[in-house]
């Protein structure tokens, strides 16, 4: 009986009018959505000659204009396989990653069969930044089910902040709930994206983060030609805020005046006409205050390195400079690289060459921050220089820090030596090495009875007989179950013929 009540309501009700069509109609953001699931194979940095096992993981994307679907570069970074698996459907199609920027945390997956995108439109960019108190609802596949979610929050802070990889990016701070398995969704303001979801806080309530929409604009532009480049950034200097009071007396600062002082102009930089001491009041028109901040809005203050790519032209900016009391007009050159002598490896695989039982490898800082910790001590001790150039610049174009690996490979040939763990080397038979391949060269073109192994630092001299190091290579790579002596990208190095 009660049930054709509820009928006979719900029939009244829509003959009414007062239940519309699209009641139980899909929600048309939905049709944009889609689960990417990936299969990982993460490098295995103490090892750089195998991949870790494969790891299922999965996340969200959304699908914007080009035939395009947008994620977080975390979702699909050393992707195997990806599957592409639309909102209400059971079919998953096979993805691609077309770019992917580790910096900013964003990545293209494309798909093959253009007929995916048919009846499933493009999600638009927002063209401003939300306000704060904007309602915001957030799109996903979270953990917990496997149907589209839809939670609702507040934008509650918006700010320029550093991410993962050393990049600096444009973060909009949401209350949403978020969780593992959102990372890639599209936060929505009026129908449009105002930023992808891409980390929260874990030890907090309700503090979520997207990298808001001006970020993912900068990104779709840069690798419009396929390739990711990177943003630019001012990277020639060190600087340092301006709130003491005896600093400020000492520049010469009046009240109410800010600006950022020039600790110290990096190695190299013969280009940059800044010099320490200097203080950097405006980027453009726009006055920067004690901390580095300028006003964007009347609601919203950010760091000043948002105006970068907005004012860059050539690859420089405009700034306005305090020195000895006066103000100078300058251009100040920027850069999207950062030469570091140890780089991220990102998307990437580690580098390697193995000769008789020894490892080398480039040291990367994913490399450093798994080993450097709990060996920093012993590295010091040793005159290791790795734990104090870990973030330094290139001394010369193509430097590296080439390391041993963790141990050496057991056999007669290493007997009596003890293992030296990414100790940095120094010198082949008294030659400087200046990165990997060149170390590959130098043993490739070693002539004499010894190959002689000088590592920086207060480590032992490895002396090995060159002939028994190429005899024993073999043998150690068959008992490791290795299968390459060396990286794909130094075979011609190896391969090739001694200069005349």
């Amino acid at each position: 009986m009660k049930l054709g009540c509820w009928i006979c309501g719900w029939i009244i009700a829509t003959a009414c009018g007062l239940v519309s069509d699209g009641a139980f109609a899909r929600d048309a953001i939905s049709e944009s959505l889609v689960k990417l699931h990936v299969t990982q194979r993460s490098p295995d940095l103490v090892r750089p000659w195998k991949k870790a096992n494969p790891a299922s993981t999965s996340g969200s994307g959304v699908i914007i204009d080009g035939n395009r679907i947008l994620t977080n570069a975390h979702v699909v970074i050393h992707a195997s396989q990806v599957f592409v698996q639309a909102d209400q459907t059971t079919d998953k199609v096979v993805g691609k990653v077309a770019c992917i920027a580790p910096d900013l945390d964003l990545a293209i997956v494309t798909v093959e069969d253009e007929a995916f995108f048919e009846n499933r439109k493009p999600l638009p960019l927002a063209d401003a930044l939300p306000k704060v108190k904007d309602t915001v609802n957030v799109y996903g596949y979270p953990e917990g089910g496997d149907q589209l979610s839809i939670t609702e929050g507040i934008v509650s802070r918006i700010e320029y902040a550093r991410l993962s990889y050393d990049g600096a990016a444009l973060r909009i701070q949401v209350d949403a709930a978020l969780n593992p398995g959102n990372s890639g969704g599209p936060a929505i303001v009026d129908g449009k994206i105002i930023g992808l979801v891409f980390s929260k806080v874990t030890k907090a309530d309700n503090i979520g983060y997207l990298i808001a929409a001006e970020e993912i604009k900068l990104f779709l532009e840069d690798v419009a030609d396929g390739k990711y480049d990177g943003k630019q950034d001012l990277q020639s200097v060190w600087l340092q805020t301006t709130e003491n009071e005896a600093l400020r007396t000492r520049l010469g600062l009046g009240k109410g005046e800010g600006g950022l002082m020039v600790r110290e102009v990096r190695k190299g930089e013969k280009d940059c006409p800044l010099r320490p001491w200097d203080v950097i009041t405006h980027i453009g028109e726009h006055a920067i205050d004690q901390q580095g901040d300028v006003q964007v809005r009347d609601d919203l203050r950010l760091r000043f390195s948002y105006y970068i790519t907005d004012l860059a032209v050539d690859g420089k900016i405009p700034v306005k400079v305090l020195r000895d009391g006066k103000t100078l007009d300058m251009e100040v050159p920027i850069t999207n690289q950062v030469d570091r002598v140890v780089p991220y490896l990102g998307n990437d695989y580690p580098r390697y060459f193995i000769h008789g039982p020894m490892l080398f490898t480039p040291v990367t800082q994913e490399l450093a921050t798994q080993i450097v910790g709990p060996w920093e001590m012993y590295m010091r001790y040793f005159g290791n220089p790795l734990p104090s150039r870990q973030y330094d610049r290139q001394a010369f174009p193509g430097e590296e820090l080439v390391v041993l690996g963790n141990r050496l490979f057991p056999g007669t040939v290493s007997k009596g030596y003890d293992p030296t763990p990414l100790a940095v080397v120094e010198k082949i038979n008294d030659t400087p090495v200046k990165n990997l391949a060149h170390l590959v060269e130098l043993i490739r073109d070693a002539e004499g009875e010894y190959l002689i192994v000088t590592l920086c630092g207060r480590y032992e001299l490895l002396v090995f007989n060159r002939q028994e190091l190429i005899d024993a290579t073999e043998e150690i790579l068959a008992d490791e179950g290795i299968r390459n002596q060396y990286s794909d990208d130094l075979r011609d190095v190896w391969e090739a013929k001694k200069p005349e």
